[in-house]
């Protein structure tokens, strides 16, 4: 399977066509370039919704979900989530402020993240975020040492590294040293200062040791470790856990060879083992969280770019767009890939057309880095063709360098019922000097 392979898989399953021409959330791409410009995000709101409701559909009724804010902060999107009933998981002060910007209530956040400061740590417990996530002992210390400056109750729930490790996933945080969560084999210690702070409410754990995982077994397994740890803490602390958090992990396939999460599968296992666990003391009105982020938004990006040139070079050709990795860094492979493999890629103006000539699609930006795609067999291309590159939702635009050389930052363009809208202006050229 190739990226454009793929790409044609993708628009089948989630977009549709108009004879050659990519249509989203029921509009054609030339209308919202022609009515918004180049380059652009654009997403479809209704697959946010019904990447919510496929895992409401499979898992247990007393799951919550928790949208991860990382993976595509901005507000319109936050509202999507929250309308639908989420809560939000945050790592900032910034996203913290932008969950509540979006009209979230601080009781259905709550806050993780391995280098907390004490000003964003004062800054949930006056909040009053939902729980807040310690990840070392300092951090402990610190957080007891603020509530009890303000008088204030915080809840606390454990972010947990456990031993062993869970493989599969695209980045493996668990069974290493790592900044994230506090050791396995250090939790009873870390337990007990909890207890032993009169302001802090232990609340429960946090278990997050992978992301980008496609195998459904694999996530299952990851949930079973944490639920065995999540019972040995209820021991410890001797009482029934308010929460037990299982973490993201959930992947989309974005590369050749790539296979979609079995969902069905992931949720016969997890209810299977919430059915072990049903009637044991340790978790008597225990609210258990995910806290997906790629996989509720991914697949609704689509990142649109215009072709400038055409270009031909000691035998390769160029196809020249007006984006590039200081938008979508991820897509250029400089985002973790050690080797550069390509996105779902295609012509989103010549769909219908057989691929004839291998290119490489590359940005505006003066490094040989500004690669979207690498040797993808596309269509003869012309200039002022569109191309699309799928699977853009999270971390896209935020997660890249967009005042590398200074271009105009993208805009975003949601679509609901058929309608687009602005959900974030394109950037000034000139902004960068309004700014100084």
């Amino acid at each position: 399977m190739t990226a454009v392979t793929e790409a044609m898989e993708l628009v089948t399953r989630n977009f549709a066509r108009d004879g050659d021409r990519l249509v989203v959330g029921g509009v054609p791409v030339d209308r919202i370039v022609a009515e918004y410009g180049t380059p652009l995000f654009v997403y479809d709101r209704a697959l946010m919704e019904d990447r919510v409701d496929v895992l409401r559909a499979v898992l247990p009724p007393d799951f919550r979900i928790y949208y991860s804010i990382k993976a595509n902060p901005s507000q319109a999107i936050l509202r999507v989530f929250l309308e639908r009933g989420c809560g939000l998981e945050v790592a900032s002060s910034g996203e913290l402020f932008l969950a509540v910007s979006a009209g979230c209530i601080p009781e259905r956040i709550v806050f993780a993240g391995p280098g907390k400061t004490t000003a964003e740590l004062r800054d949930a417990a006056r909040i009053g975020v939902g729980e807040l996530h310690v990840e070392s002992f300092d951090e402990i210390r610190a957080l007891g040492a603020i509530a009890d400056e303000l008088s204030l109750d915080v809840r606390v729930a454990i972010r947990v590294n456990p031993e062993g490790e869970v493989q599969g996933g695209a980045m493996r945080m668990g069974g290493k040293p790592s900044p994230f969560g506090i050791g396995e084999e250090d939790l009873d210690e870390a337990l007990d200062l909890v207890l032993s702070c009169r302001r802090l409410q232990f609340s429960g754990i946090h278990l997050f040791i992978g992301t980008q995982i496609l195998d459904h077994e694999i996530l299952a397994a990851q949930y079973r470790r944490g639920v065995e740890i999540s019972a040995r803490a209820s021991k410890r602390a001797g009482g029934p856990l308010r929460s037990v958090d299982f973490g993201g992990g959930l992947g989309i396939p974005y590369y050749p060879g790539d296979r979609a999460l079995d969902v069905d599968g992931f949720g016969r296992l997890v209810r299977a083992m919430m059915e072990e666990v049903a009637g044991r003391t340790e978790f008597r009105g225990t609210r258990f969280l995910i806290e997906p982020g790629r996989y509720l938004v991914g697949e609704s990006g689509v990142y649109l770019s215009r072709v400038t040139y055409v270009k031909r070079s000691r035998g390769k050709t160029f196809v020249v767009v007006d984006g590039g990795m200081h938008h979508h860094l991820a897509a250029s492979g400089n985002l973790g890939q050690v080797i550069k493999r390509n996105f779902p890629i295609a012509v989103a103006t010549r769909l219908g057309r057989s691929p004839d000539e291998t290119v490489d699609v590359v940005g505006p930006l003066c490094t040989p880095l500004d690669v979207l795609a690498r040797d993808v067999q596309l269509p003869a291309v012309d200039a002022g063709d569109i191309i699309a590159v799928f699977q853009s939702g999270a971390y896209a635009r935020t997660a890249s360098p967009l005042g590398f050389l200074s271009h105009p930052t993208p805009a975003e363009v949601m679509i609901a019922g058929g309608e687009p809208r602005v959900i974030r202006r394109r950037g000034d050229r000139g902004q960068l000097l309004a700014d100084q």
